[in-house]
C-alpha cells in the first residue's frame, strides 16, 4: 500500500505563534501611525500571504503604504528573533506526533503562509527538518486557499491524492484542501474556532493531538483510499 502523506500548516497548527503574530502586526501598524488591528481581526487572516493580509487589514491605505506595512511586519519578527528570550513554541504533542508519523512510514509535508525563511527558522528552532519530505511556502507560488502548495507536495512525494491529508487550523487550510481534493483535517487549538473550521469544509475537526493521532492512524490504515476513490 502506498505510504500516506500528511501535510501540516505551521502557525496555529504545529506552532503556537498567536501572541507573536499579533505583537508583530501591532508593531507594524504603530510604526506607520495606524490603528493596530485587534487580535480577532488578525487571527482571521493568518495563513494567507502577508500582502493579502495587509489588503484585508488596511483596505483604505495606499498600496505603497501596504508594502511598507508588510516590510514593517517582517522587520518586527526579525527584531523579536534577536531577543535572547524569544520563543516560538510548538504546541504540546506536536513534535511527538510528527516523529510518530515519520517513524511509521508516513510522508510529511508543510504548506504554510510563512515565507521560506520562516520554514527554515521552524526547522532550525525545533530540530524537525529530518522528519519532513517536502515543504512549500508563499515564496514558491500561489498562497492559500489556492491548491498549489498541496498539489506540489503530493507531486513531490508521488502520493495519490486519496492518500493525502491536509491538517490546519484555518478556513484557508480547509478551503485549500477541498480545492486540491484531499482530506481536510481541522484543529481547534489555533487561530480559528472549531465552528469556523468546520464551516469551511473540514472533513473532521479535532480538539487535541490525541484525537488527531487516532484519526491519522485510521486514515493511514484505510486501504480503500489507495484505490483512487474520490474524496467528497
Amino acid at each position: 500500500m502506498t505510504a500516506p502523506l500528511a501535510i501540516f500548516d505551521l502557525d496555529g497548527t504545529l506552532v503556537d505563534s498567536r501572541a507573536l503574530i499579533q505583537s508583530a502586526m501591532q508593531a507594524a501598524f504603530r510604526a506607520h501611525g495606524l490603528r493596530p488591528p485587534s487580535y480577532d481581526e488578525t487571527r482571521r487572516t493568518v495563513g494567507l500571504a502577508i500582502e493579502e493580509v495587509m489588503a484585508i487589514l488596511a483596505p483604505a491605505v495606499a498600496p505603497r503604504l501596504r508594502v511598507r506595512l508588510t516590510g514593517s511586519f517582517q522587520d518586527a519578527f526579525v527584531e523579536m528573533r534577536r531577543d535572547p528570550s524569544f520563543r516560538e513554541p510548538l504546541y504540546d504533542g506536536a513534535a511527538a506526533l510528527v516523529w510518530r508519523l515519520a517513524e511509521a512510514g508516513w510522508r510529511l509535508g508543510i504548506a504554510t503562509g510563512k515565507p521560506r525563511r520562516g520554514i527554515e527558522a521552524f526547522f532550525e528552532t525545533h530540530g524537525l527538518r529530518a522528519a519532513f519530505d517536502t515543504s512549500w511556502s508563499v515564496d514558491d507560488g500561489p498562497g492559500k486557499p489556492h491548491p498549489f502548495m498541496i498539489d506540489q507536495a503530493v507531486a513531490a512525494v508521488s502520493v495519490c491524492k486519496t492518500r493525502a491529508v491536509m491538517i490546519g487550523d484555518s478556513v484557508h487550510d480547509m478551503t485549500m484542501a477541498r480545492a486540491a481534493r484531499v482530506q481536510a483535517f481541522g484543529v481547534a487549538w489555533g487561530f480559528q474556532t472549531a465552528d469556523e473550521v468546520a464551516a469551511a469544509g473540514a472533513h473532521r475537526v479535532f480538539e487535541d493531538f490525541a484525537g488527531l493521532a487516532t484519526a491519522l492512524a485510521a486514515f493511514g490504515a484505510d486501504e480503500a483510499r489507495a484505490d483512487g476513490s474520490t474524496i467528497a
